[in-house]
């Protein structure tokens, strides 16, 4: 189970892995270099359709062998489980405004997993790797949220499940490359892959008939990712606190939104192509480069296949900075729909509710009331210290977001990462600043 880790990124520029100066440091190696930072933007990625959505049938992958590698995805333990509150040992990841987050659906669409040489060829532009060596092409529509004992034990630790997707026994590109990974142990290869929009012709690795329906959904919408649950106030007025509001605040904001023990369905659709590019592996025991949390790439095995994880973090939508690792809260999700409450039923929550209400300084309700920040629980102190007064969310030194909408967006597309935690490179393909 991933804990709050302690990981302070100071420069936003670093959190999205924005790409400093090419010329920051040169290659002697007398192959291609390729960066994501200079490359021109995509235009493959699959549009909204409005027909009937095909999906193809998903073959699970065979044992890859000695000098393989295994492709899996996972959510992690807390898209299985959600986020309970209050939490069940103290440290564990929870909504600090007293929100119980549980997801029904966690959908995502994984294509274009690559390898690459020369992973650490510029220290200072993760972005940048040697020729591809090899590709394997879904594209995959899978739930994350799907319990499956047959699945594999995640990276993570603990309750966590991951669903093998693909293999590979040797390289495989350009067409007629057929060679062995190399197997000394001195030779890492760089590590890809793409979340894209619902796509026609994906294969089903594991949805069941609601997923369907979502995705067919997400397909007509063009969403990416699709978080689809329920959030359950456990907070209580003797418990919670907003530090800096006036007196009168809880009792009167606080009135119109679910009571403690009341629910709110989300269906929170993110429009957010991205490809996630040299990722660093927390498996490998190595010295990371200077600024880096892990070595770069994956470093194949002679007696056995090695597994790399796309892991998709679950709680970068909700948090208040732009600093990984911020505490999640669901307020300002939940106040979409505050004050339309009928016998304790609300509305569902969606992502587009977010558009126009400004992230800072003041995000306010539908009445047009400010929010204050809400704390049921104190949030962890690693990475920021507690936010009092108005909802204001912290962009950093991000700018171009025009409204929550964009700021959600913005940090959801950072959740791709490599066997748990590994970083990547962040090129987004959606208007956004890089």
């Amino acid at each position: 189970m991933r804990t709050q880790r302690i990981r302070i990124i100071a420069s936003a520029s670093r959190l999205v892995a924005t790409a400093v100066a090419l010329g920051s440091c040169s290659s002697s190696s007398s192959q291609p270099v390729t960066c994501a930072s200079s490359a021109a933007p995509a235009t493959t990625w699959p549009t909204p359709s409005t027909g009937a959505l095909a999906l193809q049938t998903f073959t699970p992958p065979s044992d890859p062998g000695p000098g393989g590698v295994l492709f899996s995805a996972s959510g992690e333990v807390l898209a299985l489980t959600g986020y309970p509150f209050p939490p069940v040992n103290d440290g564990d990841p929870a909504f600090v405004d007293g929100w119980d987050v549980h997801f029904t659906r966690l959908l995502v669409t994984v294509d274009n997993i690559t390898l690459s040489s020369g992973p650490n060829i510029r220290p200072g532009d993760q972005s940048c790797t040697e020729p591809m060596v090899a590709k394997v092409t879904g594209p995959w529509a899978i739930d994350l949220a799907h319990s499956d004992q047959s699945y594999l034990p995640g990276k993570g630790g603990p309750g966590e499940e991951a669903v093998p997707i693909a293999a590979l026994s040797h390289q495989n590109y350009p067409a007629g490359n057929s060679a062995t990974f190399d197997t000394s142990g001195g030779v890492p290869y760089s590590f890809g892959f793409d979340l894209i929009p619902a796509a026609a012709g994906a294969m089903n690795v594991n949805l069941d008939s609601a997923g369907l329906t979502d995705y067919q959904d997400m397909a007509n919408s063009g969403c990416v990712v699709l978080y689809v649950g329920t959030a359950t106030f456990k907070g209580s007025d003797a418990t919670c606190t907003t530090p800096g509001a006036p007196s009168s605040y809880y009792a009167t904001e606080y009135a119109g939104w679910p009571q403690t023990g009341q629910s709110v369905n989300f269906h929170l659709c993110y429009k957010s192509p991205t490809s996630y590019v040299n990722c660093q592996n927390p498996d490998n025991g190595g010295a990371p480069l200077s600024g880096e949390e892990s070595e770069r790439g994956i470093f194949f095995k002679a007696d056995t296949y090695v597994i790399a994880q796309v892991t998709v973090h679950t709680d970068h939508p909700f948090w208040d900075s732009v600093l990984h690792d911020s505490p999640a809260h669901f307020d300002q999700y939940a106040a979409t729909v505050a004050g339309q409450g009928q016998s304790g039923v609300y509305p569902t929550v969606t992502l587009e509710l977010t558009k126009g209400i400004p992230y800072a300084p003041a995000y306010k309700d539908p009445a047009g009331n400010s929010l204050y920040w809400r704390y049921c629980i104190a949030p962890p102190t690693d990475v920021h210290t507690q936010f009092k007064g108005p909802m204001a969310f912290d962009a950093q030194s991000v700018s171009g977001l025009n409204d929550y909408y964009d700021f959600a967006t913005y940090n959801q597309s950072t959740q791709g990462h490599l066997n748990s935690d590994g970083l990547c490179y962040v090129d987004r393909h959606y208007p956004s600043p890089k």
